[in-house]
Formats: C-alpha cells, sequence, structure tokens
C-alpha cells in the first residue's frame, strides 16, 4: 500500500508497512510512525472520469438494458476528500446518496493505451464514493451539477499495489454499521482494460487521474450525522462523516440570540 502523508510542511508518498511509512529519499530511507503524520488523499488528479451504470446487477436492480459502450461523466478535482474528510451535505440539495466503486489512479501520461497494454499505465486501485445530489441528477438532462460539490469524491485511503486481482472483489458499503450495498466487481460490465481502452481513446490521461468504475446496487441516502464506509477487499476500507452545510450549522448548532 502507497499512501500520500503531510509531516510539517512536506507532502510526500510513502510505503505502508503496518504501523510505519518509509519514504524512499533515493540515497536513503526516511521512516516515521503512521499516527505522526497527516493523511492525504492519496492523488491529486486532473480529473475524475466515472462510469455510470457499469454493473450487470444494478443494471438488473433499474431494470436498465446493458449499454453498448461505457457511460461517461467527470467529476472535478475540487471535489476530491480523503479518508476521515467530511461530507458536506449541500443547502440546496434535497437527497444525496452514496456510490461504492473501485478507483483506478492512473500511473503515467498517456493516449490511445490498448487493452492489452492497461496494466503498464496503472499506479494502482483505492475506494470511492460517488457522492451524489439524487434529486438535481432526476432534474438535469446531463450530471455535472449533480456530481460536482466539493468533498463529492471521497477517496481512500490508500493505493494498492496495481498487481491486486481485481478481477472478483467484494464491494460493500455500510452506514452507520448498517450493510447497504454488497456485490463483487465479477459484476462490471466493462472491465479496468475495456475502459482505459475507451476512455483514453477519447482524451489524455495525466498522472494522477481518476478512473471510478460504476456502482453495484444498493445506492442510498445520506443525511447529516451519517457515517458512510466503502469497503474493497484487499483495496481498504475509505471512511467519511457527513456533516451539514453553512445554513444547516446556523439553524441547528448556533445558539439563538437572547431577547430581553
Amino acid at each position: 500500500m502507497i499512501g500520500r502523508f503531510k509531516f510539517e510542511n512536506e507532502i510526500f508518498y510513502g510505503d505502508i508497512r503496518g504501523e510505519r511509512v518509509i519514504v524512499d529519499r533515493g540515497l536513503y530511507s526516511d521512516t516515521f510512525v503512521i499516527s505522526e503524520l497527516q493523511l492525504l488523499p492519496p492523488t491529486q488528479p486532473s480529473k475524475i472520469i466515472c462510469v455510470g451504470l457499469n454493473y450487470k446487477d444494478h443494471a438488473k436492480e433499474l431494470n436498465m438494458p446493458i449499454p453498448k459502450n461505457p457511460l461517461l461523466f467527470l467529476k472535478p478535482p475540487s471535489a476530491v476528500i480523503g479518508h476521515m474528510g467530511k461530507i458536506v451535505y449541500p443547502d440546496k440539495v434535497k437527497r444525496m446518496d452514496y456510490e461504492a466503486e473501485l478507483a483506478v489512479i492512473i500511473g503515467k501520461r498517456c493516449k490511445n493505451v490498448r487493452a492489452a497494454d492497461a496494466g503498464s499505465i496503472i499506479m494502482g486501485y483505492s475506494c470511492f464514493n460517488d457522492v451524489t445530489a439524487r434529486d438535481m441528477q432526476k432534474e438535469d438532462i446531463q450530471w455535472t451539477r449533480s456530481k460536482s460539490f466539493d468533498t463529492f469524491a471521497p477517496i481512500g485511503p490508500y493505493i494498492a499495489d496495481p498487481t491486486v486481482d481485481i478481477s472478483d472483489l467484494r464491494i460493500k458499503t455500510r452506514v452507520n454499521g448498517e450493510l447497504r450495498q454488497d456485490s463483487s466487481t465479477a459484476n462490471l460490465i466493462f472491465n479496468v482494460p475495456q475502459l482505459i481502452e475507451f476512455i483514453s481513446g477519447i482524451m489524455t490521461l495525466e498522472r494522477g487521474d481518476i478512473i471510478a468504475t460504476g456502482t453495484p446496487p444498493g445506492v442510498g441516502e445520506l443525511t447529516v450525522g451519517d457515517s458512510v464506509e466503502i469497503e474493497i477487499e484487499n483495496i481498504g476500507v475509505l471512511k467519511n462523516g457527513v456533516i451539514g452545510g453553512i445554513n444547516w450549522m446556523i439553524k441547528n448548532i448556533m445558539p439563538e440570540k437572547e431577547t430581553y
């Protein structure tokens, strides 16, 4: 596992070995205790490419046909938060949902990558939550508004090695400890090499970019005060709490002025 950390004013990647983080300095290595470091989102992408309706069991749940090509949309990098970061429930949103996804982190700049060569450009894998303003998604023809609020792209906690076999990994969501999603990456309609070939044929992928590969059935609502966990076998557990926006905090937390 590789993590991205901050110590004092320095930001760096480190190899996680139990409770220690090893940082390669070239001629030597530094060792830190993980508890003394600030954990950051594992990547700073130039873009987040998301895939809609990419699980067979999700398509069945929605009674929708299998798409002929991957259905793509984008999230901005400003939406990214890391493990234990807070998802902010926007004041304008009436319903906010979780969506558990396997994230692919791109390892180098590339274009027109063949599926057979996809492994050579993958840095690794992580857990991703495609947080969505469901009411706005239903209102709009395209999904940019509903997917792009700040904090709507939790990812982490770390980057798992690209050699991990992702063909059949258990993917789950728990909200306040209750299991909400439970499927397997074996149900992906378009697998990771197919997605990389398709997407890189459209746009240049940069080092650190994220491909979020779609969500299984069981997506559902989040409310202020919830704790949501995305767990992917052999990848990790991404945990985030939900807090209210400014207006919510003023209404529910700020004390009322005393009157005399």
